[in-house]
Protein backbone atom coordinates (compact mmCIF):
# COMPACT_ATOMS: atom_id res chain seq x y z
CA UNK A 1 0.00 0.00 0.00
CA UNK A 2 1.39 3.42 -0.97
CA UNK A 3 1.94 6.08 1.68
CA UNK A 4 -0.85 8.24 0.21
CA UNK A 5 -3.34 5.36 0.36
CA UNK A 6 -2.32 4.59 3.92
CA UNK A 7 -2.89 8.20 4.95
CA UNK A 8 -6.26 8.30 3.20
CA UNK A 9 -7.38 5.09 4.88
CA UNK A 10 -6.30 6.48 8.23
CA UNK A 11 -8.39 9.61 7.65
CA UNK A 12 -11.45 7.60 6.61
CA UNK A 13 -11.10 5.45 9.73
CA UNK A 14 -11.37 8.61 11.83
CA UNK A 15 -14.74 9.67 10.42
CA UNK A 16 -17.02 9.78 13.45
CA UNK A 17 -20.51 8.71 12.35
CA UNK A 18 -22.29 9.56 15.59
CA UNK A 19 -20.55 12.91 16.03
CA UNK A 20 -21.46 13.89 12.46
CA UNK A 21 -25.15 13.13 12.98
CA UNK A 22 -25.07 14.88 16.35
CA UNK A 23 -23.52 18.01 14.83
CA UNK A 24 -26.19 18.20 12.13
CA UNK A 25 -28.92 17.84 14.74
CA UNK A 26 -27.34 20.59 16.83
CA UNK A 27 -27.08 22.83 13.78
CA UNK A 28 -30.73 22.25 12.85
CA UNK A 29 -31.76 23.01 16.44
CA UNK A 30 -30.38 26.53 16.08
CA UNK A 31 -32.96 28.55 14.13
CA UNK A 32 -31.20 30.60 11.46
CA UNK A 33 -33.97 32.02 9.31
CA UNK A 34 -32.53 34.79 7.14
CA UNK A 35 -31.67 37.70 9.41
CA UNK A 36 -30.88 35.44 12.38
CA UNK A 37 -27.49 34.01 11.41
CA UNK A 38 -25.48 35.04 14.49
CA UNK A 39 -26.07 31.98 16.68
CA UNK A 40 -25.35 29.39 14.00
CA UNK A 41 -22.20 31.32 13.13
CA UNK A 42 -21.01 31.03 16.72
CA UNK A 43 -21.52 27.26 16.66
CA UNK A 44 -19.63 26.88 13.39
CA UNK A 45 -16.75 29.01 14.65
CA UNK A 46 -16.32 26.67 17.62
CA UNK A 47 -16.63 23.54 15.47
CA UNK A 48 -14.13 24.77 12.87
CA UNK A 49 -11.59 25.51 15.58
CA UNK A 50 -12.07 22.02 17.04
CA UNK A 51 -11.57 20.55 13.53
CA UNK A 52 -8.12 22.10 13.20
CA UNK A 53 -8.91 25.39 11.48
CA UNK A 54 -6.88 28.43 12.49
CA UNK A 55 -7.61 32.14 12.35
CA UNK A 56 -11.30 31.31 12.76
CA UNK A 57 -13.21 34.56 12.62
CA UNK A 58 -16.83 35.58 13.03
CA UNK A 59 -17.28 38.87 11.18
CA UNK A 60 -20.39 40.99 10.76
CA UNK A 61 -21.85 41.81 7.36
CA UNK A 62 -24.82 43.63 8.93
CA UNK A 63 -25.81 44.47 12.48
CA UNK A 64 -25.96 41.26 14.55
CA UNK A 65 -25.51 39.14 11.40
CA UNK A 66 -22.23 37.34 10.80
CA UNK A 67 -20.22 35.23 8.40
CA UNK A 68 -17.64 32.76 9.70
CA UNK A 69 -14.32 31.80 8.12
CA UNK A 70 -11.50 29.50 9.14
CA UNK A 71 -8.40 28.12 7.42
CA UNK A 72 -6.75 24.73 7.84
CA UNK A 73 -3.14 25.59 6.99
CA UNK A 74 -1.32 23.59 4.36
CA UNK A 75 2.00 21.89 4.94
CA UNK A 76 3.49 22.44 1.52
CA UNK A 77 2.75 23.47 -2.04
CA UNK A 78 -0.60 21.71 -2.52
CA UNK A 79 -3.53 23.34 -4.24
CA UNK A 80 -5.67 25.69 -2.18
CA UNK A 81 -9.33 24.69 -1.74
CA UNK A 82 -12.35 26.63 -0.52
CA UNK A 83 -15.57 25.18 0.87
CA UNK A 84 -18.39 27.69 0.88
CA UNK A 85 -21.95 27.50 2.20
CA UNK A 86 -24.78 29.64 3.50
CA UNK A 87 -26.02 29.50 7.06
CA UNK A 88 -29.49 31.04 6.68
CA UNK A 89 -32.71 29.16 5.97
CA UNK A 90 -36.20 29.97 4.76
CA UNK A 91 -39.12 30.38 7.18
CA UNK A 92 -41.05 27.59 8.93
CA UNK A 93 -44.63 28.80 8.40
CA UNK A 94 -46.99 25.83 8.22
CA UNK A 95 -44.43 23.27 9.42
CA UNK A 96 -45.98 22.57 12.82
CA UNK A 97 -49.47 22.28 11.32
CA UNK A 98 -48.18 19.84 8.69
CA UNK A 99 -46.59 17.53 11.28
CA UNK A 100 -48.85 18.14 14.32
CA UNK A 101 -48.84 15.22 16.75
CA UNK A 102 -45.74 13.56 15.24
CA UNK A 103 -42.07 13.55 16.17
CA UNK A 104 -41.46 15.90 13.23
CA UNK A 105 -43.72 18.64 14.61
CA UNK A 106 -40.83 20.82 15.76
CA UNK A 107 -39.03 22.16 12.65
CA UNK A 108 -35.86 22.56 14.71
CA UNK A 109 -35.77 19.17 16.44
CA UNK A 110 -33.77 17.27 13.84
CA UNK A 111 -35.99 14.19 14.15
CA UNK A 112 -34.70 11.07 12.40
CA UNK A 113 -37.44 9.03 10.76
CA UNK A 114 -36.81 6.05 8.46
CA UNK A 115 -33.16 6.97 8.04
CA UNK A 116 -33.79 10.62 7.17
CA UNK A 117 -33.14 13.67 9.33
CA UNK A 118 -35.95 16.24 9.15
CA UNK A 119 -35.88 19.93 9.93
CA UNK A 120 -35.63 23.39 8.47
CA UNK A 121 -32.18 23.78 7.01
CA UNK A 122 -31.39 20.07 7.22
CA UNK A 123 -30.76 19.90 3.49
CA UNK A 124 -30.43 23.58 2.62
CA UNK A 125 -27.78 23.59 3.66
CA UNK A 126 -26.65 22.61 7.09
CA UNK A 127 -25.93 19.05 5.93
CA UNK A 128 -23.39 20.37 3.45
CA UNK A 129 -21.69 22.58 6.03
CA UNK A 130 -21.59 19.74 8.56
CA UNK A 131 -20.11 17.45 5.90
CA UNK A 132 -17.20 19.87 5.47
CA UNK A 133 -16.55 20.17 9.20
CA UNK A 134 -16.80 16.41 9.76
CA UNK A 135 -14.29 15.78 6.96
CA UNK A 136 -11.86 18.30 8.48
CA UNK A 137 -12.41 16.75 11.89
CA UNK A 138 -11.49 13.30 10.52
CA UNK A 139 -8.23 14.63 9.08
CA UNK A 140 -7.42 16.46 12.31
CA UNK A 141 -8.22 13.43 14.44
CA UNK A 142 -5.92 11.29 12.30
CA UNK A 143 -3.04 13.73 12.79
CA UNK A 144 -3.13 14.73 9.11
CA UNK A 145 -3.04 18.04 7.35
CA UNK A 146 -3.62 18.90 3.71
CA UNK A 147 -0.60 20.01 1.69
CA UNK A 148 -2.59 22.99 0.46
CA UNK A 149 -4.78 25.28 2.56
CA UNK A 150 -8.46 24.43 3.03
CA UNK A 151 -10.61 27.50 3.59
CA UNK A 152 -14.11 27.19 5.07
CA UNK A 153 -16.34 30.19 4.48
CA UNK A 154 -19.97 30.18 5.64
CA UNK A 155 -22.10 33.23 4.86
CA UNK A 156 -25.56 34.61 5.59
CA UNK A 157 -28.30 36.30 3.56
CA UNK A 158 -28.37 33.86 0.65
CA UNK A 159 -32.05 33.00 0.93
CA UNK A 160 -34.78 35.45 -0.07
CA UNK A 161 -38.31 35.93 1.20
CA UNK A 162 -37.76 37.70 4.50
CA UNK A 163 -38.28 41.50 4.47
CA UNK A 164 -35.08 43.35 3.59
CA UNK A 165 -33.13 40.16 2.96
CA UNK A 166 -31.90 38.05 0.09
CA UNK A 167 -29.29 40.39 -1.37
CA UNK A 168 -26.25 38.19 -0.68
CA UNK A 169 -25.01 40.66 1.92
CA UNK A 170 -22.85 38.01 3.55
CA UNK A 171 -21.28 36.94 0.28
CA UNK A 172 -20.65 40.51 -0.78
CA UNK A 173 -18.80 41.15 2.47
CA UNK A 174 -16.79 37.97 1.99
CA UNK A 175 -15.83 39.03 -1.54
CA UNK A 176 -14.50 42.33 -0.18
CA UNK A 177 -12.34 40.41 2.27
CA UNK A 178 -11.05 38.05 -0.43
CA UNK A 179 -10.18 41.01 -2.65
CA UNK A 180 -8.42 42.71 0.28
CA UNK A 181 -6.41 39.56 1.04
CA UNK A 182 -8.02 39.00 4.44
CA UNK A 183 -9.45 35.68 3.21
CA UNK A 184 -7.11 33.59 1.03
CA UNK A 185 -7.93 33.08 -2.64
CA UNK A 186 -8.45 29.46 -3.61
CA UNK A 187 -7.61 27.47 -6.73
CA UNK A 188 -11.01 25.76 -6.65
CA UNK A 189 -14.26 26.11 -4.71
CA UNK A 190 -17.08 23.81 -3.65
CA UNK A 191 -20.34 25.46 -2.58
CA UNK A 192 -22.38 23.09 -0.46
CA UNK A 193 -25.82 23.50 -2.02
CA UNK A 194 -27.66 20.14 -1.94
CA UNK A 195 -26.99 18.08 -5.08
CA UNK A 196 -27.60 14.47 -3.86
CA UNK A 197 -23.79 14.19 -4.11
CA UNK A 198 -23.71 15.07 -7.79
CA UNK A 199 -21.49 17.85 -9.17
CA UNK A 200 -23.32 20.88 -10.52
CA UNK A 201 -20.75 22.59 -12.75
CA UNK A 202 -22.98 25.32 -14.18
CA UNK A 203 -25.81 27.53 -13.03
CA UNK A 204 -28.26 29.80 -14.78
CA UNK A 205 -28.27 33.51 -14.16
CA UNK A 206 -31.46 35.48 -13.64
CA UNK A 207 -33.11 38.85 -13.85
CA UNK A 208 -36.26 39.57 -11.85
CA UNK A 209 -38.19 42.64 -12.93
CA UNK A 210 -41.36 44.58 -12.21
CA UNK A 211 -42.88 46.42 -15.16
CA UNK A 212 -45.45 49.11 -14.33
CA UNK A 213 -47.78 50.40 -17.04
CA UNK A 214 -49.27 53.80 -16.14
CA UNK A 215 -52.31 54.97 -18.09
CA UNK A 216 -55.06 57.43 -17.14
CA UNK A 217 -58.27 56.56 -15.36
CA UNK A 218 -61.70 57.77 -16.47
CA UNK A 219 -65.32 57.17 -15.54
CA UNK A 220 -66.61 53.93 -17.07
CA UNK A 221 -69.34 55.78 -18.96
CA UNK A 222 -66.74 57.85 -20.82
CA UNK A 223 -63.88 55.39 -21.31
CA UNK A 224 -62.49 57.30 -24.28
CA UNK A 225 -61.41 60.06 -21.88
CA UNK A 226 -58.88 57.69 -20.28
CA UNK A 227 -55.95 55.58 -21.36
CA UNK A 228 -56.50 51.93 -20.43
CA UNK A 229 -53.42 50.53 -18.66
CA UNK A 230 -54.89 47.03 -18.63
CA UNK A 231 -55.39 47.08 -22.39
CA UNK A 232 -51.80 48.28 -22.88
CA UNK A 233 -50.61 45.55 -20.55
CA UNK A 234 -52.37 42.97 -22.72
CA UNK A 235 -50.25 44.24 -25.62
CA UNK A 236 -47.16 44.06 -23.41
CA UNK A 237 -47.88 40.43 -22.55
CA UNK A 238 -48.07 39.65 -26.25
CA UNK A 239 -44.63 41.23 -26.78
CA UNK A 240 -43.17 39.35 -23.83
CA UNK A 241 -44.52 36.00 -24.98
CA UNK A 242 -43.16 36.63 -28.48
CA UNK A 243 -39.81 37.40 -26.87
CA UNK A 244 -39.98 34.16 -24.86
CA UNK A 245 -40.62 32.12 -28.02
CA UNK A 246 -37.73 33.84 -29.81
CA UNK A 247 -35.08 33.29 -27.11
CA UNK A 248 -36.18 29.68 -26.59
CA UNK A 249 -34.86 28.93 -30.07
CA UNK A 250 -31.51 30.69 -29.65
CA UNK A 251 -29.55 28.14 -27.59
CA UNK A 252 -29.68 24.82 -25.77
CA UNK A 253 -26.96 24.62 -23.12
CA UNK A 254 -25.61 21.10 -22.50
CA UNK A 255 -26.15 21.32 -18.73
CA UNK A 256 -28.74 24.09 -18.31
CA UNK A 257 -31.12 23.74 -21.24
CA UNK A 258 -32.78 26.74 -22.91
CA UNK A 259 -33.28 30.33 -21.81
CA UNK A 260 -36.77 31.57 -21.05
CA UNK A 261 -38.71 34.58 -19.89
CA UNK A 262 -41.49 33.72 -17.45
CA UNK A 263 -44.26 36.11 -16.49
CA UNK A 264 -44.97 35.25 -12.86
CA UNK A 265 -47.70 37.74 -11.93
CA UNK A 266 -50.00 40.53 -13.04
CA UNK A 267 -51.78 43.07 -10.86
CA UNK A 268 -54.11 45.87 -11.90
CA UNK A 269 -57.62 47.05 -12.63
CA UNK A 270 -60.01 49.85 -11.77
CA UNK A 271 -63.17 50.22 -9.69
CA UNK A 272 -65.91 50.67 -12.28
CA UNK A 273 -63.45 52.85 -14.17
CA UNK A 274 -60.78 52.72 -16.83
CA UNK A 275 -57.75 51.00 -15.20
CA UNK A 276 -54.94 53.50 -14.74
CA UNK A 277 -52.18 51.18 -13.57
CA UNK A 278 -51.06 47.60 -14.07
CA UNK A 279 -47.90 45.75 -12.98
CA UNK A 280 -46.27 42.64 -14.42
CA UNK A 281 -43.66 40.50 -12.59
CA UNK A 282 -41.21 38.37 -14.56
CA UNK A 283 -38.05 36.32 -14.29
CA UNK A 284 -35.62 35.83 -17.16
CA UNK A 285 -33.33 32.79 -17.15
CA UNK A 286 -29.87 33.77 -18.40
CA UNK A 287 -27.37 31.28 -19.84
CA UNK A 288 -23.56 31.49 -19.48
CA UNK A 289 -23.08 32.79 -23.05
CA UNK A 290 -25.37 35.77 -22.25
CA UNK A 291 -24.75 38.78 -20.04
CA UNK A 292 -27.23 40.48 -17.74
CA UNK A 293 -26.50 43.80 -19.44
CA UNK A 294 -27.52 42.33 -22.79
CA UNK A 295 -30.71 40.88 -21.34
CA UNK A 296 -31.60 44.14 -19.62
CA UNK A 297 -31.17 45.94 -22.95
CA UNK A 298 -33.59 43.47 -24.58
CA UNK A 299 -36.24 43.98 -21.90
CA UNK A 300 -35.78 47.76 -21.93
CA UNK A 301 -36.34 47.70 -25.69
CA UNK A 302 -39.66 45.89 -25.29
CA UNK A 303 -40.78 48.44 -22.71
CA UNK A 304 -39.83 51.39 -24.94
CA UNK A 305 -41.67 49.86 -27.88
CA UNK A 306 -44.85 49.52 -25.85
CA UNK A 307 -44.63 53.06 -24.49
CA UNK A 308 -44.23 54.54 -27.98
CA UNK A 309 -46.99 52.47 -29.59
CA UNK A 310 -49.56 52.72 -26.78
CA UNK A 311 -48.92 56.23 -25.49
CA UNK A 312 -48.54 55.11 -21.90
CA UNK A 313 -45.75 55.52 -19.38
CA UNK A 314 -43.91 52.27 -18.72
CA UNK A 315 -41.31 51.81 -16.00
CA UNK A 316 -39.20 48.72 -15.40
CA UNK A 317 -37.45 48.02 -12.10
CA UNK A 318 -34.87 45.28 -11.54
CA UNK A 319 -35.64 44.11 -8.03
CA UNK A 320 -33.19 41.36 -7.08
CA UNK A 321 -29.53 42.46 -7.32
CA UNK A 322 -27.05 39.83 -6.23
CA UNK A 323 -23.58 39.83 -7.83
CA UNK A 324 -24.91 42.19 -10.51
CA UNK A 325 -27.05 45.31 -10.32
CA UNK A 326 -29.81 43.60 -12.32
CA UNK A 327 -29.78 40.10 -10.80
CA UNK A 328 -27.52 37.08 -10.50
CA UNK A 329 -24.83 36.13 -12.99
CA UNK A 330 -24.71 32.76 -14.72
CA UNK A 331 -21.60 30.67 -14.11
CA UNK A 332 -19.87 27.63 -15.51
CA UNK A 333 -16.72 25.69 -14.64
CA UNK A 334 -15.12 23.62 -17.40
CA UNK A 335 -15.79 19.93 -16.94
CA UNK A 336 -12.13 18.89 -17.26
CA UNK A 337 -10.97 21.19 -14.46
CA UNK A 338 -8.66 19.27 -12.07
CA UNK A 339 -10.98 20.10 -9.17
CA UNK A 340 -13.93 18.46 -10.90
CA UNK A 341 -11.79 15.47 -11.86
CA UNK A 342 -10.68 15.02 -8.24
CA UNK A 343 -14.18 15.45 -6.85
CA UNK A 344 -15.72 13.10 -9.42
CA UNK A 345 -13.11 10.47 -8.57
CA UNK A 346 -13.91 10.78 -4.87
CA UNK A 347 -17.65 10.42 -5.53
CA UNK A 348 -17.11 7.36 -7.72
CA UNK A 349 -14.94 5.72 -5.06
CA UNK A 350 -17.76 6.02 -2.50
CA UNK A 351 -20.98 5.67 -4.51
CA UNK A 352 -19.87 4.02 -7.74
CA UNK A 353 -21.58 6.78 -9.75
CA UNK A 354 -19.90 7.86 -12.98
CA UNK A 355 -22.35 10.19 -14.77
CA UNK A 356 -22.37 12.87 -12.08
CA UNK A 357 -21.74 16.27 -13.70
CA UNK A 358 -24.96 18.23 -14.16
CA UNK A 359 -26.34 21.77 -14.26
CA UNK A 360 -27.90 23.43 -11.21
CA UNK A 361 -31.70 23.84 -11.38
CA UNK A 362 -31.30 26.96 -9.24
CA UNK A 363 -29.20 30.08 -8.74
CA UNK A 364 -26.94 30.44 -5.74
CA UNK A 365 -23.63 32.12 -5.05
CA UNK A 366 -20.99 30.13 -6.97
CA UNK A 367 -20.90 32.97 -9.50
CA UNK A 368 -19.36 35.29 -6.89
CA UNK A 369 -16.29 33.06 -6.78
CA UNK A 370 -16.24 32.47 -10.53
CA UNK A 371 -16.31 36.24 -11.00
CA UNK A 372 -13.17 36.37 -8.79
CA UNK A 373 -11.45 33.82 -11.02
CA UNK A 374 -12.04 30.92 -8.62
CA UNK A 375 -13.65 28.01 -10.54
CA UNK A 376 -16.47 26.68 -8.37
CA UNK A 377 -19.07 23.90 -8.38
CA UNK A 378 -21.95 22.81 -6.15
CA UNK A 379 -21.76 19.49 -4.32
CA UNK A 380 -23.27 18.25 -1.04
CA UNK A 381 -25.76 15.78 0.43
CA UNK A 382 -29.44 16.70 0.31
CA UNK A 383 -32.10 16.91 -2.37
CA UNK A 384 -33.04 20.37 -3.60
CA UNK A 385 -36.55 19.18 -4.48
CA UNK A 386 -37.56 18.90 -0.80
CA UNK A 387 -35.79 22.06 0.34
CA UNK A 388 -37.94 25.13 1.13
CA UNK A 389 -40.84 22.68 1.67
CA UNK A 390 -42.52 21.30 4.78
CA UNK A 391 -40.78 17.99 4.09
CA UNK A 392 -37.16 19.20 4.14
CA UNK A 393 -34.84 16.38 5.11
CA UNK A 394 -31.56 14.64 4.32
CA UNK A 395 -30.78 10.93 4.21
CA UNK A 396 -28.38 10.06 7.02
CA UNK A 397 -26.39 7.64 4.85
CA UNK A 398 -26.01 10.30 2.18
CA UNK A 399 -24.67 12.68 4.83
CA UNK A 400 -22.09 10.10 5.92
CA UNK A 401 -21.16 9.28 2.32
CA UNK A 402 -20.62 13.00 1.81
CA UNK A 403 -18.09 13.13 4.63
CA UNK A 404 -16.04 10.30 3.11
CA UNK A 405 -16.28 11.94 -0.32
CA UNK A 406 -14.93 15.23 1.01
CA UNK A 407 -12.10 13.45 2.84
CA UNK A 408 -11.13 11.65 -0.36
CA UNK A 409 -11.50 14.85 -2.37
CA UNK A 410 -9.20 16.83 -0.09
CA UNK A 411 -6.66 14.02 -0.31
CA UNK A 412 -6.85 13.93 -4.11
CA UNK A 413 -6.88 17.68 -4.71
CA UNK A 414 -4.71 19.10 -1.92
CA UNK A 415 -2.67 16.08 -0.87
CA UNK A 416 -2.15 14.85 2.71
CA UNK A 417 0.74 14.81 5.13
CA UNK A 418 1.21 13.24 8.55
CA UNK A 419 1.94 15.92 11.15
CA UNK A 420 1.55 14.06 14.43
Amino acid sequence: MSESNALLNKAIAHIDRDATIDLLRRAVRIPSITGEEQAIGALLREELADAGARDVELFEFAESRSDVCGVVPGTGDGKRLMFLGHTDTVHVEGWREEWAGTEREDPFAGAIVDGELYGRGAGDQKAGIVTVIAALRALHGAGLRPRGEVISLFVGDEESGQPGSGYSLGMNEAVKRIEAGDIPRADFGVYTEPTTLKIYAAQMGFIIAEITVQGESAYFGRPWLGNDALRATHRLLTLLYEYTDAIWETADHELLGRPFNLVTGIRGGGYIAVPEKCTISLIRKVLPHETLDEVKSQLDGIVRRLAINEGVRVDIEYTAPRDHAYGGNPAETVRDHPGITALAGAIHAVTGDVDIVEGAPFWSEMSFLNDLGIPTVYCAPGDITNCHTLHERVAVQQLLDGVEIFVRFIARYCGLEQVK
